[in-house]
């Protein structure tokens, strides 16, 4: 036997292989056609490693390590392989029995970092703060991760802890913080009205619930005399498209709100319910407005309803559908993406504001003020 050939045993491996590949190849031509040496040769190294390796190997692993290699080789950072429990709590999510930690994150670049925490849960009791990039969750290094991953390994079951490695911003050293999961019931919508009849309405994310939320907000500051709203997607990471659609349509026109352009050009078109509140309104935007918040930001750019405040956006147009692999695993894949009302494509772009603010040292928030002085001008030219 050469010393570096496959041998007898290896060769009958790779011979019963070799059939497989012939079989996948003949079945699946339009996929493998022009690629099958390459094919070949991942189906061959897994024999040499099998056969050749000097340990004993997890084939199993090996598999395992493949399909995340194809996956990376899209260079996208939404498209992730789920192993088996990501995947599950993932599930659990969808199906509402998880627990949390009552933290809003958002990425910053390539690192996740805390955007906010609120009080009485355990992010909040534990002392995590506002900018705290979180460098590990459970030992696992998360830079670079994409977020709906990132929250996933955060969430699981009530009662269960989860240790956070988290670098403060003016420390040198990471620190670990253990925090056990609760159940979060967190609202969506927050509002209050400021000086001049001008409504303060924040959306952190948007769920299943945010649209209600949101109806029930308005219809609280409508009764106290709204006249101009200031809406807050700083931070705001997203969530569901349709949830965002049924937002937006509190401040557009009729029409769309976003359009999804699939593989082959193929659009599908979002549109707004039609029962805009038509009142002066300026939106605040920073590098933490992703994904949905985007959605709402565009369409109210593009249609003028609006003016935008504060920074450029994140820059996530595009979709993702989660599929199931067969050994309890999952498969989140984009395949679609965003397109404003005016058919822009903002993936990896973002949004520009109408009116560029950088926010300032302290706590003055001069966007807020900026946001409200533009609002209060649009009260004043519709009452003249």
């Amino acid at each position: 036997m050469s010393r570096y050939g496959l041998g007898r045993t290896g060769g009958r491996y790779f011979a019963v292989l070799a059939v497989i590949i012939f079989t996948v190849i003949v079945g699946f031509g339009w996929l493998f056609a022009s690629n099958y040496k390459h094919f070949g040769n991942l189906i061959k190294v897994i024999v040499l490693v099998k056969t050749q390796y000097l340990d004993k190997a997890n084939y199993d692993a090996m598999v395992d390590g493949a399909i995340k290699g194809v996956v990376e080789s899209l260079n996208d950072p939404y498209s992730a392989y789920l192993d088996p429990v990501t995947y599950k709590q993932l599930q659990e999510q969808i199906r509402g029995s998880f627990g949390g930690l009552g933290v809003l994150v958002g990425m910053k670049g390539e690192y996740l970092t805390v955007a906010r925490t609120y009080s009485g849960t355990p992010a909040y009791t534990s002392g995590l703060q506002p900018g705290d990039v979180i460098y590990k969750i459970d030992g696992r290094e998360v830079q670079g991760i994409d977020l709906e991953t990132a929250v996933q390994l955060m969430r699981g079951p009530v009662g269960t802890q989860v240790t956070l490695t988290l670098i403060r911003p003016n420390t040198k050293e990471p620190f670990d913080v253990p925090i056990t999961r609760q159940e979060i019931r967190v609202p969506t919508v927050e509002g209050k009205m400021l000086n001049n009849s001008i409504a303060y309405i924040l959306i952190s994310q948007f769920s299943e619930k945010t649209p209600e939320e949101l109806g029930e907000v308005i219809n609280k500051l409508k009764d106290e005399g709204m006249r101009g709203i200031v809406l807050d997607l700083r931070n705001n990471p997203g969530g569901e498209l349709k949830s965002a659609v049924r937002v937006a349509s509190n401040f557009v026109p009729a029409g769309p709100v976003v359009f999804i352009e699939y593989r082959g050009g193929r659009l599908e078109e979002h549109p707004a319910a039609g029962n805009s509140l038509n009142l002066p309104l300026a939106v605040l935007v920073n590098d933490g407005s992703a994904s949905a918040a985007e959605i709402v930001a565009g369409a109210i750019k593009d249609t003028g309803y609006g003016v935008l405040v504060g920074q450029k956006t994140f820059g996530k147009g595009v979709v993702q559908m989660v599929f199931e692999l067969g050994n309890g695993a999952g498969l989140k894949l984009t395949t679609a993406r965003y397109l404003t009302p005016n058919k822009n494509d903002i993936n990896k772009k973002g949004i520009e504001p109408d009116v560029a603010v950088e926010p300032a040292a302290g706590s003055t928030d001069i966007q807020l003020q900026k946001a409200t002085d533009i609002v209060s001008r649009k009260m004043r030219d519709k009452a003249a």
